[in-house]
């Protein structure tokens, strides 16, 4: 069955057609052999999504969230993909760009008077106003990059600890499966180990690490560095204890926790008697990751450590690294306008810095991306494996 699809209602907005046949392999290729043969030709990677752009269908960052979307593992990202396609990104970036366009008309409507010295249309106290305003709404949004990352790519949690205190077997518990190499031998982890779950619709990135401890084998020394970098790029650290640990060993981890979300876990309470600890000070939680005991609470306490917003259709979340970029050089364009108010610099300056911080934003969206080349290297990154 062929469908046709007039423009502008189709998705490219232009004419085309849709083949419906049986879903056999050899059936499929023998209608694409046909179709080649009378003159058609493979499409390129996103080509399609490109020509909807091109033929104003939906704009760059709408063109995007398909590929996002197309991309989403989980709840999270698919919720932040289809709100940026619903245009969410772009009806706030349009409400900006509305009131950037406003203060700038209203600083070149001055240079239209320029004789009149003393004639201003813009009140400079209202001009810093909404400038800082408009940079507020652009800070927050490039703020949000580190979130939507972390659920885009995974929430990086490092399990470290000493040797055979139970990190592997933690690991395996998590997974569901037999991931990492599980031994009384002190170091059998001599490298990291990392692979990733969804827990509520996050996906979380669990990295099992080498043991820390004092050791002459330079392959493990190796092994208990990677250890530290991978503290280092870990957003949650899930430090496994079987014994208190002492206040040099607390001071020590205190300098790779800053600013990250450090729990504790008190491994193996099928063999230790359960005595409290008296150094350490924040809530810890007690497993057997043998055993699976207390496995729920440990899960349910990485999630609210990874302080994911509760998302709905209509939050802007920014994901993409190239809108993170511009919104950075907008918020550098809209800060020299707020010195330049503060220091009283005229009119034709400010106006300037205001243009620019329009067309970054612009970028965003695509209304000032016109080369076919920068297109393609977007676009390109569709079909994975093309």
């Amino acid at each position: 069955m062929v469908s046709i699809f007039r423009a502008p209602y189709s998705y490219t907005g232009e004419d085309s057609a849709e083949i419906s046949c049986h879903g056999s392999r050899y059936i499929l290729n023998k209608v694409l052999e046909l179709l080649i043969q009378n003159g058609c030709r493979m499409a390129n990677p996103g080509e399609y999504t490109q020509r909807a752009f091109l033929n104003g269908k939906m704009d760059l960052s709408q063109a995007e969230a398909v590929a996002d979307l197309i991309a989403s593992g989980n709840k999270a990202t698919h919720q932040l993909a289809m709100s940026q396609l619903r245009g969410g990104v772009s009806n706030k970036l349009a409400q900006l760009r509305e009131q950037l366009l406003h203060l700038t008309s209203l600083l070149e409507l001055e240079l239209d008077f320029s004789d009149h010295e003393d004639l201003e249309f813009a009140d400079r106290f209202e001009l810093k106003e909404l400038a800082n305003n408009i940079d507020k709404h652009i800070t927050r949004l490039a703020h949000s990059f580190e979130t939507g990352q972390a659920i885009k790519q995974g929430i990086p949690v490092a399990i470290i600890g000493k040797t055979n205190v139970g990190k592997s077997t933690l690991l395996n518990r998590l997974l569901h499966e037999d991931r990492a190499i599980v031994s009384d031998v002190h170091g059998t982890t001599r490298d990291t180990i990392e692979d990733s779950i969804d827990l509520q619709g996050v996906t979380f990135r669990f990295i099992d690490t080498a043991g820390i401890r004092q050791t002459t084998d330079e392959v493990e020394k190796i092994g208990i560095e990677r250890t530290y970098a991978a503290m280092e790029k870990a957003r949650i650290i899930l430090w496994m204890v079987d014994e208190e640990p002492s206040q040099k060993e607390l001071n020590k981890i205190s300098l790779y926790t800053e600013n990250k979300k450090l729990i504790i876990i008190r491994n193996k309470i099928d063999k230790k008697e359960n005595k409290a600890f008296t150094l350490v000070k924040i809530p810890l939680i007690a497993i057997s990751a043998k055993h699976g005991t207390n496995i729920d609470a440990l899960e349910s306490a990485i999630y609210e450590a990874a302080d994911i917003p509760t998302l709905t259709d209509t939050d802007i979340i920014v994901t993409n690294a190239r809108h993170y970029d511009a919104l950075t050089r907008a918020h550098d364009h809209i800060q020299r306008v707020i010195n330049g108010l503060q220091h009283q610099l005229s009119g034709d300056l400010l106006s300037e810095d205001l243009r620019q911080a329009i067309d970054t934003l612009s970028e965003i969206t695509g209304s000032q991306i016109t080369p076919n080349e920068v297109l393609g290297n977007i676009f390109k990154n569709f079909c994975v494996g093309k």
